[in-house]
């Protein structure tokens, strides 16, 4: 820094205000100090800095190795939006995400004096360790969490979109409408469970039970089999884009066409992951905004350590209707509740 300062005639707290990104500076002498700092190839002592600060400028993301397309959007633009607002972003990717594994990359990252933590998951147990770290002065946003369970979340509405995409199929007339529900273990899978039931009883409809999978299209597969074989149903809300997959290979062995032709079935996913547009038929869906889920959640970090002010929790969902969804293929009388 001295150095810098002598190339740039000026003081080295004057360097220090450059580099700290300060804005009470003429700028021709900040164009000085930044001409100097690049014919120096100069780079601040990062260490040394945290001890002056008592920041460390650095942050720890925690995510799955599942490679679902959403959390690792999520998790690409937590990195990008981290380094854009001056973080240094570690990640840890887990193999499973129990409570072991949590609590083990949690106290690795505090081990490396991060700032504050975001938490790519959702589950009971992730909800859990997230709330036994609040004493620790160490905050942790959870992606999707539940917001009665752990102070700092950020995620889409699930509800709201989960009810877009069950009214879009009760506007076209259907009244047996199955849910392909995630695993409800889960936050997302329990309130995209409840906004389907939430539209149902708002339009006079009994919702039965729920059929449950894994997120994985496999496990919709399986369950498309047993759906299939059901001829009272002429529409399914499916919990994730994967599932939805494994059902419209399920319907297609049983002869059922999506989403007309005999014994037709209409379909609808939630997601929209990048191949949706492009299934047989291309699939209605409703939409996340993952990269603004990721940008949000540095904007919360951001706000639990005190430098902005909290912006808003929810991001809205959109539904994307494509050729997946039809009217039914014969008039269903509508059962209401008493």
């Amino acid at each position: 820094m001295a150095d810098v300062a002598r190339l740039a005639g000026v003081s080295h707290q004057t360097v220090s205000r450059v580099i700290n990104g300060q804005n009470n500076l003429r700028p021709a002498t900040r164009e000085r100090v930044e001409q100097a700092i690049l014919q120096l190839g100069y780079r601040p002592n990062s260490a040394a800095r945290a001890l002056v600060t008592r920041r460390s400028a650095t942050i720890g993301v925690i995510g799955s190795k599942s490679g679902y397309w959403g959390p690792s959007t999520v998790h690409r633009t937590i990195q990008a939006a981290g380094r854009e607002a001056g973080y240094f972003v570690s990640s840890a990717n887990l193999q499973s995400l129990t409570r072991e594994e949590l609590v083990d990359a949690i106290d690795h990252l505090r081990g490396q004096a991060v700032e504050g933590i975001i938490l790519i998951s959702a589950t009971n147990e992730a909800l859990e360790v997230a709330r036994a770290q609040e004493h620790l002065g160490i905050p942790v946003v959870v992606v999707e969490g539940d917001p009665d369970k752990t102070r700092w979340t950020v995620g889409v509405d699930q509800v709201a979109g989960a009810e877009l995409g069950t009214q879009h199929l009760i506007d076209l007339g259907h009244t047996d409408i199955v849910h392909l529900a995630g695993p409800l273990e889960w936050t997302e899978a329990r309130a995209r469970l409840q906004g389907w039931q939430n539209a149902m009883y708002a339009a006079g409809l009994r919702p039965g039970q729920p059929v449950t999978g894994d997120w994985s299209a496999a496990s919709g597969y399986e369950a498309g089999l047993e759906i299939a074989a059901r001829d009272d149903v002429t529409a399914v809300f499916c919990a994730n884009d994967q599932m939805a997959l494994g059902l419209l290979r399920a319907l297609s062995e049983a002869g059922r066409g999506v989403p007309s032709g005999p014994r037709g079935v209409s379909v609808v996913g939630f997601d929209d992951i990048p191949e949706a547009a492009y299934l047989i038929p291309p699939l209605t869906t409703v939409r996340q905004d993952f990269q603004a889920v990721g940008q949000r959640a540095i904007e919360i970090l951001r706000a639990a350590l005190g430098q902005v002010p909290a912006p808003e929790r929810l991001i809205g969902a959109e539904l994307v209707v494509r050729a997946s969804t039809a009217a039914p293929v014969r008039a269903v009388p509508v059962e209401r509740t008493p």
